[in-house]
């Protein structure tokens, strides 16, 4: 997945944010609706949490340090985090206070009646074309995967993190519809009330997604599958090498990958031969999967029991 493609999207995303945010702390000055409030608030988090993905993506971008040898690729990782922080405390908890304190206390709308109606409408409008932008950015690279795996395996952030947040605020302004124009049918403003709390259970459950997927990439992943694959292809169709005795693969960042293998070679070859083959290995390593940038290859002699004890290992650190 390509930063530019997640730049063009957290791009548009921040743009209509920001535009409907201001309308709806408009409406919500002009009607009282706490439904608009819960959604203006919804919008200023999201457009804080764009700029933060924006932040992440450029100090990520920093070269390698003798502190930091492996570079600052996961950065963007940690800022993916502190924004389902934001889309949690500031969206979230915050949509659910106002939803108390509205249903305890409601108010009908009385004033600019079909104002919230017509923010609405727009802001739908607005979200649908950053939802579509993300979509066709993400489907660059997603190929025939489903949408809920490319959630899951993505390994660079910003796409799935712009994709559950358009998806969450078109839902959330179709709830924030549904309360407004109950509250306005029926002069109720507990339907009010009960919109705004639709939108903080919606922003929690979003915000406690990402924290998950956000947290198994701060972890450290491997490569996916099919990449694991074509890493073993490369290994094992170079001249001189005669297998892979284990292997293990790290994300150091979206687009920067650590491999790290055993492989056996022939017991009767020179150390400039033994070299010669490592390197072509490596070479064939970086043609087959560009963002393996990091590779360290240890040449062994195959012993099948050795072998079985080194796969155990792996297993039982995998589980």
């Amino acid at each position: 997945m390509s930063a530019g493609g997640g730049t063009k999207a957290i791009i548009a995303a921040l743009g209509a944010n920001l535009g409907i945010a201001v309308t709806k702390f408009i409406a919500w000055f002009l009607t009282g609706s706490s439904s608009m409030l819960a959604e203006a608030i919804h919008s200023v988090a999201d457009s804080g949490n764009q700029a933060l993905l924006l932040v992440g993506a450029k100090r990520a971008d920093r070269k390698a340090t003798p502190e930091h040898p492996f570079g600052y690729g996961r950065e963007r990782y940690i800022y993916a985090f502190i924004v389902s922080i934001v889309l949690f405390s500031v969206g979230g908890l915050f949509a659910l206070y106002e939803a108390w304190h509205k249903i305890q206390h409601p108010e009908p709308i009385t004033a600019w009646k079909w104002v919230p109606v017509a923010v609405l409408v727009i802001a739908i409008g607005l979200e649908g074309f950053s939802f579509k932008t993300a979509i066709q950015e993400s489907n660059h690279t997603r190929g025939k995967t489903s949408w809920v795996d490319f959630v899951r395996r993505a390994k660079a952030p910003e796409l799935p993190v712009v994709l559950l947040e358009d998806a969450g605020a078109l839902l959330g302004l179709v709830l924030a519809l549904f309360g407004v124009v109950l509250t306005l049918i029926t002069g109720d403003g507990v339907w009010d009330g009960i919109g705004t709390a639709a939108i903080g259970l919606l922003l929690v459950a979003i915000a406690a997604i990402l924290a998950l997927e956000t947290k198994s990439l701060l972890l450290g992943e491997g490569a996916n599958p099919e990449d694991i694959a074509k890493i073993e292809q490369a290994i094992a169709g170079t001249a001189g090498v005669e297998c892979i005795i284990h292997m293990k693969t790290l994300h150091l960042g979206p687009e920067e990958l650590l491999v790290a293998a055993k492989i056996a070679v022939p017991p009767t070859e020179r150390a400039d031969e033994v070299a010669r083959h490592i390197n072509d290995t490596e070479a064939r390593i970086r043609a087959a999967v560009p963002i393996a940038r990091v590779i360290y290859l240890e040449p062994d002699i195959y012993r099948p029991t050795k072998a079985t004890q080194a796969s155990t290992s792996d297993a039982a650190v995998t589980t």
